[in-house]
C-alpha cells in the first residue's frame, strides 16, 4: 500500500521554527520527484517547494524562499521541510506529495502533476 506520512506540525510562534518529516512506504522514492504543499482555511492549495529525484534541482514560491529548506533522504525514504523564521501567514495544513517522473519540472509548472498525497500536519504560527 503506497502510503505517505507527514509528522512534524504544530503550535509555534512567529519566528520559530519546526521541521516537518515524510516518510513514504510501499514504494522506493529514488525515482520520485518529492513537494511540499499547504492550504490555509478559505485558500487554494499553494505549491511551497519541491525536488528532484537527483536533488539537483529544487524550487521555492516565493513567500517561503530564504526561509524554508526541502531536503531528502531517499535511504530513509523521507522528505524534510524545515522552516525558519515562521511568520502567521505561514499557518496552513502542509501536505507532502510524490510524483515518480524523473524530468519533472521542478517550478511551477510541475506543481500539478503530484499525485500521491499524505494526509497533511497541522501548522499554527501564532503572531
Amino acid at each position: 500500500q503506497v502510503q505517505l506520512v507527514e509528522s512534524g506540525g504544530g503550535l509555534v510562534q512567529a519566528g520559530d521554527s519546526l521541521r516537518l518529516s515524510c516518510v513514504a512506504s510501499g514504494f522506493d522514492l529514488d525515482y520520485f520527484a518529492l513537494g511540499w504543499f499547504r492550504q490555509a482555511p478559505g485558500k487554494e492549495r499553494e505549491g511551497v517547494s519541491c525536488i528532484s529525484h537527483s536533488e539537483s534541482s529544487v524550487y521555492y514560491a516565493d513567500s517561503v524562499k530564504g526561509r524554508f529548506t526541502i531536503s531528502r533522504d531517499n535511504a530513509k525514504n523521507t522528505v524534510y521541510l524545515q522552516m525558519n523564521s515562521l511568520k502567521p501567514e505561514d499557518t496552513a495544513v502542509y501536505y507532502c506529495a510524490a510524483v515518480a517522473n524523473l524530468n519533472l519540472e521542478i517550478g511551477p509548472g510541475g506543481l500539478g502533476a503530484f499525485d500521491y498525497w499524505g494526509q497533511g500536519t497541522q501548522v499554527t504560527v501564532s503572531s
